[in-house]
């Protein structure tokens, strides 16, 4: 007889009630909806790349270590002494591992609110509880909130953005090592935008026993290869080891990411380009009296207009694809967020925003 089961049978309802994480479709569209780094690498280093793809002996397995390439990435971020590597299909692949690890009978995982939604998500998807303690009005830390959750719920890990997706802003760092010095089990501090910030926790890393370091390739121009690293103790990270499968980080990923690597002048004049660039998308946000915008240290803009949904899609009409996130959070109501892009497409998305505003005023 052929199998009655249906998925509200077999799978955890939690599960059921999820939506799926959406990524928009960008076909033709100016992209300025997932903080990417909208500079190609110069031609000169990607026939370098290329000529190592010809070479690549895609007909083996990886190496399952990747090495080389962590000692490319020791050296490039300068990593402390003492401090091991994990490497990750991209950070999500990490927080996932981070999660499973975690995940006890009554375990929980905290993040603030607003927070990069993968830290719910994951939780979700392993099964451990999640709490989520919300940010003051100004996207701060509220520090006496937080102190007060982690006495009452205990948390086995804490994943804090600095800065913070959705909104931007670098929290206070006292009031973070505040939190991981009362905190129980593990802070991971999420540095996805470190290029923008010109700040980071690696040097606290030897001072606080459970301080987890998490940083990225994507935001910095090789989001296509998804690759994320955790940086820590090897008390920790020999744990954690142990839940990574085999060979995630694929050889085009090695080789290409070893490569660019070499050539860090490269990504860090982009990343100042971008730097520059957001300067002058707050100029603009500056003169318009109808809108509110937050500080940023990333690579994007969260900002307050009313009508934002009307607005998010009268720019998707002219061809401009950015964030919406009203409706995504209270603290958000309104808020739309808007990668900086290449001067063309800042142009843009300027003149079209300001048309717009016009238009519905």
């Amino acid at each position: 007889m052929p199998s009655t089961a249906h998925p509200e049978q077999i799978f955890r309802p939690e599960i059921l009630q999820l939506s799926a994480y959406h990524v928009p479709p960008a076909t033709g569209m100016i992209k300025l909806d997932a903080m990417e780094n909208p500079y190609p690498l110069p031609l000169a280093l990607r026939e370098e790349i290329a000529g190592l793809m010809i070479q690549a002996p895609v007909n083996r397995y990886p190496d399952a270590s990747a090495t080389s390439l962590k000692s490319s990435l020791r050296q490039a971020l300068a990593i402390p002494d003492g401090m091991d590597i994990l490497l990750g299909n991209g950070s999500d692949e990490i927080i996932q591992i981070i999660a499973m690890a975690a995940a006890k009978p009554g375990a929980v995982l905290m993040s603030v609110e607003p927070a990069f939604v993968m830290f719910r998500m994951i939780a979700t998807f392993t099964g451990i509880r999640y709490v989520g303690v919300p940010l003051k009005k100004d996207f701060s830390l509220d520090l006496e909130l937080m102190l007060s959750a982690i006495t009452k719920h205990q948390p086995a890990v804490i994943f804090l953005a600095y800065p913070n997706n959705p909104t931007g802003n670098l929290f206070d760092p006292e009031a973070i090592k505040r939190i991981i010095s009362a905190t129980p089990g593990i802070v991971v501090v999420d540095e996805a935008y470190q290029a923008f910030a010109d700040t980071s926790f690696i040097d606290e890393l030897s001072k606080y026993p459970n301080l987890l370091l998490m940083r990225t390739l994507s935001k910095s121009g090789l989001a296509g290869l998804r690759l994320g690293l955790l940086i820590g103790r090897p008390e920790w990270l020999e744990q954690l080891e142990k839940l990574r499968l085999p060979y995630n980080i694929g050889i085009m990923t090695q080789l290409i990411a070893e490569k660019v690597l070499q050539h860090t002048a490269i990504l860090s004049e982009q990343a100042e380009a971008i730097k520059s660039e957001r300067a002058k998308m707050n100029a603009f946000f500056a003169t318009m009296k109808s809108i509110e915008t937050y500080p940023s240290k990333a690579n994007f803009i969260l900002f307050r207009v009313n009508k934002a949904s009307q607005i998010f899609q009268a720019l998707k009409q002219r061809r401009i694809l950015i964030k919406n996130l009203d409706g995504t959070h209270p603290l958000l109501e309104n808020c739309l967020r808007v990668t900086v892009g290449t001067p063309e497409e800042n142009a843009q998305f300027c003149t079209a925003l300001q048309s717009i505003l016009s238009e519905i005023a």
